[in-house]
């Protein structure tokens, strides 16, 4: 047992999708973030020190301050960033040559939840031996040897968001966005820290929305998952693009000057197509999940393209660049990760490197939508299932499973069902993708009241 608290129970703090991830005074407590610390700090190789980063919630300070007790009394240093970008935290860690780092955030939940990513001495995220170790430590069956040791150093360390921003900077090279009229996102999150100026020093004409941290609205109608404000300010503003971040800055929805969506399957498209001319795509291979879209997977291997698919989450994506040699991979939602600028999903610098393109090109993100791929009719719902059991042990629903290989054997082969659980909310994600918009519609809708009818049944 942790000399600085009692165990929690099995599965009450447990490393989801993307780290560990709830309610604040529920799943996400002082108490805990005390013993994640402490753990990380055991479980962390030696030899460097840990950085911690934060984005705008209103908790951020209470769990940052709870992480870096815990982390000092395991005898580890602590850097602390402060407000971030989340990829500020791997970059710091490759930086330094730290050994690993830990950042407050819940992405794109709502403000009353809050979490907890760790990034290992590589700066990917944690491997899944050392979350069981931290996971054990937690729960009280850790084997790591533990005790209070109380020399670790508490330093703040603003300047390492300014050497994050120079990268963000040196990551375009010599392009300039000079007269570009744009139209940022900033989501009242981690983006607020230094999206806007990144834009403007390199000559944009910058519009901003929600454009100050505030915790208490973060994510709240904006950001990458609200589109609609960004989308009308892009035609009030005859803009030629604009850009929305989540929470914690990890990841980028686009909108061109029309108003339309620009998802990450499209912004893999347009800087796989780059890559390829430059020659810098192995194998013309791009790393995608499961749930990028069957328009941009065909439209891919038209091209002499490959699309390898993995399972939801940028730790599987990342994964599989690595064993693959992949240099392009991510997620629909906008979850980027590039070989060339150190593999960590990055939306600003992700917004940045379209944005680029766009003006290398000459002509307009538009345009080049018009003349992108189209894609398939997609649908996703999310049904409540708070029974985590249920939830995650939906195929043992037979009507449910029966159901969805009846969709599938209809489609025939022009469309696709993926139901999983989230791992990062109690929700039973259902996705139907199809070449008929009726078939899409039908199925996603019967298949969401078959899930809350038995799932949730008493």
């Amino acid at each position: 047992m942790s000399p600085l608290g009692a165990p929690f129970p099995s599965g009450t703090a447990s490393f989801g999708t993307d780290g560990i991830r709830g309610r604040v005074g529920q799943v996400i407590t002082p108490a805990l973030a005390l013993q994640v610390g402490y753990w990380c700090g055991l479980v962390l190789p030696d030899g460097g020190p840990i950085v911690l980063g934060m984005d705008s919630r209103s908790s951020g300070p209470m769990l940052v301050a709870a992480l870096a007790a815990g982390l000092t009394a395991a005898g580890r240093d602590v850097l602390d960033i402060g407000l971030c970008p989340t990829p500020a935290v791997p970059g710091a860690i490759r930086q330094l040559g730290a050994s690993g780092g830990l950042m407050v955030s819940a992405s794109h939940n709502p403000p009353h939840d809050n979490g907890i990513k760790v990034f290992g001495a590589c700066g990917a995220k944690l491997a899944k031996q050392q979350q069981a170790q931290i996971e054990a430590g937690l729960h009280g069956s850790g084997d790591v040897l533990s005790g209070f040791r109380a020399n670790g150093r508490l330093e703040q360390r603003p300047d390492l968001l300014n050497d994050y921003r120079q990268r963000l900077l040196e990551s375009v090279g010599s392009a300039r966005l000079d007269g570009a009229k744009v139209v940022l996102d900033l989501c009242w999150g981690s983006a607020t820290s230094c999206g806007e100026s990144v834009f403007r020093e390199l000559g944009a004409d910058v519009t901003v929305l929600h454009g100050q941290p505030d915790g208490t609205r973060i994510n709240q109608g904006c950001g990458s998952t609200h589109l609609a404000a960004l989308q009308a300010k892009v035609i009030a503003q005859g803009a030629a693009m604009g850009f929305a971040f989540d929470g914690d800055a990890d990841r980028m929805l686009a909108v061109d000057g029309r108003g339309r969506v620009v998802d990450g399957d499209q912004i893999l498209y347009l800087w796989g197509q780059a890559l390829m001319a430059e020659g810098a795509l192995p194998e013309n291979r791009i790393v995608a999940t499961v749930m990028s879209n069957l328009g941009f997977e065909r439209a891919w291997q038209a091209q002499g393209g490959v699309l390898e698919r993995t399972a939801v989450g940028d730790q599987y994506v990342h994964a599989a660049m690595e064993e693959l040699g992949a240099s392009l991979g991510g997620e629909q939602s906008g979850h980027i990760l590039s070989a060339r600028h150190g593999m960590s999903g990055d939306g600003l610098l992700t917004a940045l490197q379209v944005a680029s393109l766009i003006q290398a090109q000459g002509g307009s993100l538009s345009d080049w939508l018009d003349g992108s791929f189209q894609p398939y009719p997609q649908k996703l719902v999310n049904v409540t299932v708070p029974d985590r059991s249920k939830r995650t042990g939906w195929e043992n629903c037979l009507p449910l499973l029966k159901e969805v290989q009846a969709a599938e054997a209809a489609m025939a082969g022009s469309g696709r069902v993926l139901v999983r659980a989230s791992g990062t909310e109690p929700l039973l994600r259902v996705m139907v993708e199809a070449a008929q918009q009726a078939d899409v519609d039908h199925w996603s809708r019967h298949l969401a009241e078959l899930a809350d009818q038995h799932l949730n049944a008493a």
